[in-house]
């Protein structure tokens, strides 16, 4: 007898099959090779030219609905493909930011004008997107803020600086955490805005990391105009709606996006310590490690429904993946295989900062002491 769990089971086990075999006809042989060799003008191209490929396959935004330009279907699915994805050495498209922390806020925040407006061009490849959150003196401490937004005639004048802006450089649009009020209490004093990044008043400096890339920018707004219908939520609710935006940015979606990175680096890994030695048991743990990730996300997918347990079991995810990265990188550097040094030392060096951004693994210990565990502040 066909129930509709095993109907599920063979509809899932279709769009497997289907989509290991485009990601093998459609995954760039340099990127496979080269990955973290590359120079960044060609990753840049290669990671964009991913976005659309995607699209033009039917693998972009699995999760999100058709009429906004994605697939309609659900967490399991991009889950699936996102495993599939890490085993075929796919690059992380460029359009991370507007996939993965815009289009999933607009979903649940968003006027129907901002998700018809801002997400198909978003799910094509067409638009990238920043995040103008952390600030030279606002990071860890998000709700103090300076960057401002004073009220005019339409909409608001936007002046301040904003640092860390990933993909800054290739940005249409950016998702700016601002001041509304300054006689408001705090966390009441806040507004999300979608902020057009070519508007007059925009003035971007790339910050050279250490691995030395250019991803990373600190972009100043100078009286920016943001139209009073590009606000997201309320006047005042920007707090809310960057909670919306953080739990997207440490949860399942962002999880399974990292284990793709983390899944290939660890699979260049096993390639360059082929020989036994005094490193296999260390192998094989991250190596175990790094497929508890996956399981991870699949334990909260299977809770999508429960809320307390999908935040349970996605909010451990941000302090896993990102130490994990940090330890395969770090094996990978110090074993130097010759033939993938510029690889492994551009990698640890990326890696760094993955346990800083979106919080430090301090902050996120912090949270699951109190939100998972119950524990007392």
């Amino acid at each position: 007898m066909v129930t509709a769990d095993t109907a599920d089971g063979a509809a899932l086990g279709a769009f497997r099959r289907e989509a290991e075999r485009w990601l093998a006809a459609n995954v760039d042989e340099r990127w496979r090779q080269n990955r973290g060799a590359l120079g960044e003008e060609e990753e840049t191209r290669i990671r964009s030219e991913w976005d659309r490929r995607l699209f033009e396959g039917g693998y972009a935004g699995l999760s999100l609905p058709r009429e906004y330009g994605g697939q309609g279907l659900g967490l399991t699915e991009e889950v699936a493909f996102g495993e599939l994805a890490a085993r075929a050495q796919a690059p992380d498209g460029l359009g991370r930011v507007g996939k993965i922390l815009t289009a999933p806020t607009l979903i649940a925040h968003g006027t129907e004008y901002q998700k018809s407006t801002f997400l198909p061009p978003i799910m094509s490849g067409e638009h990238v997107w920043c995040q103008g959150f952390s600030e030279p003196g606002a990071g860890s401490d998000l709700a103090s803020v300076g960057c401002s937004a004073r009220r005019v005639d339409g909409g608001y004048l936007v002046r301040g600086r904003k640092t860390w802006t990933s993909f800054s450089r290739h940005s249409q649009r950016c998702l700016v955490l601002a001041c509304t009020d300054v006689r408001a209490p705090r966390y009441r004093n806040l507004s999300l805005l979608l902020l057009d990044m070519h508007a007059p008043g925009v003035e971007i400096s790339p910050i050279r990391q250490i691995s030395d890339s250019r991803h990373f920018s600190e972009t100043a707004f100078d009286d920016v105009f943001v139209a009073e219908e590009d606000r997201v939520g309320a006047e005042g609710d920007g707090w809310r709606m960057a909670m919306t935006v953080l739990a997207n940015e440490r949860g399942v979606v962002e999880g399974i996006a990292r284990y793709v990175v983390i899944r290939a680096d660890m699979d260049l890994l096993q390639q360059c310590c082929a020989k036994p030695g005094e490193t296999e048991e260390q192998i094989r743990d991250l190596d175990t490690r790094v497929e508890l990730v996956r399981w991870q996300v699949s334990k909260a997918v299977a809770r999508e429904h429960d809320a307390e347990g999908f935040l349970r079991s996605s909010m451990v995810l941000k302090v896993i993946w990102s130490e994990l990265w940090q330890e395969v990188t770090g094996l990978g550097a110090r074993l130097s295989c010759p033939a993938h040094r510029a690889h492994w030392r551009h990698q640890y060096l990326e890696s760094r900062s993955a346990t800083i951004y979106s919080g430090t693994s301090e902050i996120h210990r912090n949270m699951i002491a109190e939100r998972v565990l119950g524990l007392p502040k």
